[in-house]
């Protein structure tokens, strides 16, 4: 008859009887709050990425999508937007589809006017642009009306207008609008309102109007060739900085690409600042979880005092009551982990699905909380938790090894 050996891990084992086992009133309650703070802190922090990273991706797509990443114009010291203009035939223009990192590229030019109704007079930039522009980006921030159509012969004339401008000079769709354009001899252009955008971006809203590039040309005399310069999308998980470097090797002297992210630094920069302080809230919020766990373990080695010395009486090393007490913290962080994962994701779904949380665009240039489902931060966070406080769990250990067998028996 064979005989069967089993081997028994005897600091697992204990750990896990000790978390079934009914425990004192206190105890539980000691227990429970562990589970808890581990998984409100953790929440948290994943709650922070997931809305800080939701709220840099919007704004910089408002951007973006008006702007593109890159911008390549005419390298001058000028402000006059009517001698700023580069040619389409250059080889640049033609050499743009080869490069890897090109996601997608279109022409604009810019135009000094004054917006005119019976009513009211405001000072804005007309933004020409050319059926290359991808309106598939801009319309998430069409608030009524349609794209500026591009199926006139000479140009269309119509014109999209942002909300701010919409409500100052109290136009709607389908209004009529007289732009005077600031040139020698002045010029002006009956247009049709045809779109309201909004970006929630004041450097952009406030002044910025949409219409089509061939009447800018016209209004310039340019020919069809030239162009205020060419706006560049990158493709996602390319650099910015490594694509303007390769575009600039093969432009001529008097063009220069410049990133979009330089011309609204002041927005970047406090972007980058946001980021700085969900790192310092990380941080406290480790320590904080830390400190729970070393006072909870401790309060739980007190409550234990009497099994230690029996442990020791009984032979058990120092060593493998410590790995008694490190599985039943393990245990307990696993738990409060798997909790303030499902609070995490619960709420992070709801905000997405629902928009329960509004924002004041005026502030915050959106009008709910936006959120991005950053897998990645959520895996480290998890796990940067899990390795913070299991290190932090060795300190109250230390306990352990000053419990003397006889004095832990007279305890009880």
């Amino acid at each position: 008859m064979k005989q069967v050996i089993i081997k028994l891990n005897f600091p697992y084992f204990i750990s896990k009887r000790i978390s079934k086992d009914e425990q004192s009133n206190f105890a539980t309650t000691i227990s429970r709050l562990a589970v808890f703070s581990i998984a409100l802190g953790l929440a948290a922090m994943i709650l922070a990425y997931f809305i800080l990273g939701g709220f840099q991706k919007t704004v910089k797509d408002k951007i973006y999508n008006f702007k593109g990443h890159l911008e390549i114009s005419k390298y001058t010291l000028g402000g006059n937007f009517d001698e700023n203009f580069i040619s389409l035939g250059s080889d640049f223009y033609s050499d743009l589809e080869a490069y890897e990192f090109v996601d997608h590229y279109q022409s604009y030019a810019y135009k000094a006017g004054m917006l005119r109704t019976k009513e009211e007079v405001e000072g804005v930039m007309i933004k020409g642009v050319s059926q290359e522009f991808d309106t598939l980006r801009f319309q998430d921030n069409m608030l009524a009306g349609r794209f500026v159509s591009f199926s006139d012969s000479s140009y269309s004339k119509e014109l999209v207008l942002s909300k701010r401008i919409a409500n100052k000079l109290q136009l709607e769709i389908g209004d009529k609008a007289t732009v005077y354009f600031v040139q020698n001899p002045p010029k002006f252009r009956r247009l049709e309102v045809v779109g309201i955008y909004e970006t929630g971006l004041e450097e952009i809203d406030k002044s910025m109007v949409i219409s089509d590039i061939r009447m800018v040309q016209k209004l310039n005399n340019w020919p069809d060739s030239l162009v205020g310069g060419v706006e560049v999308f990158v493709k996602e998980g390319y650099s910015k900085d490594e694509a303007m470097d390769a575009l600039f090797e093969s432009l001529d002297a008097s063009l220069y690409v410049d990133k979009v992210s330089n011309s609204y630094a002041q927005i970047f920069d406090w972007l980058e600042l946001l980021t700085q302080n969900v790192s310092v809230f990380l941080v406290l919020i480790l320590v904080v979880a830390c400190f729970n766990m070393i006072s909870i373990l401790l309060i739980l080695i007190m409550e234990r005092t009497y099994m230690i010395g029996v442990f020791q009486a009984l032979g058990a090393s120092r060593s493998q009551i410590k790995k008694v007490f490190m599985y039943n913290g393990m245990i307990l962080v696993l738990k409060g982990m798997l909790l303030g994962n499902v609070i995490a994701l619960l709420v992070t779904w709801l905000q997405d699905q629902f928009h329960i949380i509004p924002l004041d665009p005026i502030n915050y240039y959106m009008d709910f909380v936006p959120v991005d489902w950053n897998f990645k931060a959520f895996f480290l966070l998890n796990l940067l938790t899990f390795i913070v406080v299991l290190i932090a769990l060795r300190v109250p250990l230390a306990v352990i090894t000053r419990v003397k067998p006889v004095s832990a028996l007279k305890f009880d």
